[in-house]
């Protein structure tokens, strides 16, 4: 398990390596902006995926790195 800043850098590089820095900056200025309920989002996220396809996408995922 990584540490807190650990995942922020991780993360970091991997907006900017995905939308470059500008769009990166730009992302991060939408989130921090916008009232955000992590909660809800995560419920809404998969609703409409069983356990076993969720299963299958992270098992992907995970082979994929």
């Amino acid at each position: 398990m990584m540490t807190d800043t650990e995942l922020k850098i991780k993360g970091l590089d991997t907006l900017i390596s995905a939308l470059g820095e500008v769009e990166a900056e730009r992302f991060i200025s939408l989130i921090l902006r916008e009232p955000f309920d992590y909660t809800k989002w995560q419920q809404r996220l998969w609703e409409n995926h069983s356990v076993e396809e969720i299963s299958k996408a992270a098992m992907q995922q995970r082979r994929n790195l």
